[in-house]
C-alpha cells in the first residue's frame, strides 16, 4: 500500500529501527494496518437490525399482507447489505461504531499480530511490537515477556504517536515511537554478547 507511507519514509522508519536494536537485545517491529480488520461481518448486522425494524412500520399504518411485508423486509436486507458492503462505504464504517469496540478490536488485532509475526519466538522473548491502525486512529506497544517495564512506561511513547497521527504525521510519529522505545529498551533489556538480527526491520504494511 504505497499511499500510507513513501519509499523513503519506509526507509527512515527501518533505519530507526535498526539504529535502536544496536543499543538493545529487544526485537522491534512496526505495523501500520489500514484498519483493524475487514469487519465482513459489520455489514450482514447492519443489514439484519434494518430489515428487523422495517416490518413495524408496516403493520401499524398500512394494510400489506404478511407476505408482501416480508418481501419489502427481504428486500431491505438486500439492499442494506449491498449498499454497506461497498468499498467506499465499508471503509468508514468502523469509525461510526462506538470507540471503545473500535479500540477492543483493534488491541485485539495487534495482539494477533504480535503472535503471528514470530515476536514471541525471539531469544530471551524481548520482541515489542509498534502496531497502528490508521482507521480507528489506534496505536499501540504490545511487549513480550522478557521486557520487564510496566505498562506505564509506554504511556509517553503512545501519547505522542496518537498526536502525530491526529496531525497526520505517521511517519514522523513513527520515528520517534521508536527511538523512544529503543531507549527504553536499551534498560529493560541491554544488549548481550552474541545477539543478532531476528526479525526484518522493514515496516509491514497492510490493508
Amino acid at each position: 500500500m504505497p499511499g500510507i507511507l513513501s519509499e523513503a519514509e519506509r526507509a527512515r522508519i527501518a533505519a530507526a529501527v535498526a539504529a535502536a536494536e544496536r543499543g538493545t537485545a529487544g526485537e522491534i517491529v512496526v505495523m501500520v494496518a489500514a484498519r483493524s480488520g475487514a469487519y465482513r461481518s459489520l455489514p450482514p448486522a447492519l443489514a439484519l437490525a434494518g430489515a428487523l425494524i422495517v416490518p413495524w412500520p408496516l403493520i401499524g399504518l398500512t394494510g400489506f399482507s404478511a407476505t408482501r411485508i416480508f418481501l419489502v423486509q427481504l428486500a431491505m436486507a438486500l439492499a442494506l447489505l449491498l449498499s454497506l458492503a461497498a468499498g467506499p462505504v465499508l471503509s468508514r464504517l468502523p469509525r461510526a461504531l462506538p470507540r471503545p469496540l473500535r479500540r477492543a478490536r483493534a488491541r485485539a488485532a495487534a495482539q494477533h499480530e504480535f503472535r503471528a509475526r514470530g515476536l514471541v519466538r525471539t531469544r530471551g522473548r524481548t520482541g515489542v511490537l509498534i502496531y497502528v491502525a490508521l482507521c480507528e486512529r489506534y496505536a499501540d506497544v504490545v511487549t513480550d515477556i522478557g521486557v520487564g517495564t510496566a505498562p506505564d512506561a509506554w504511556r509517553t511513547v503512545l501519547a505522542d504517536l496518537v498526536a502525530a497521527l491526529r496531525r497526520d504525521a505517521l511517519a514522523d510519529g513513527l520515528v520517534q515511537a521508536v527511538e523512544a522505545t529503543g531507549a527504553i529498551l536499551a534498560e529493560a533489556a541491554p544488549p548481550r554478547p552474541g545477539d543478532t538480527d531476528e526479525l526484518p526491520n522493514r515496516v509491514i504494511v497492510t490493508e
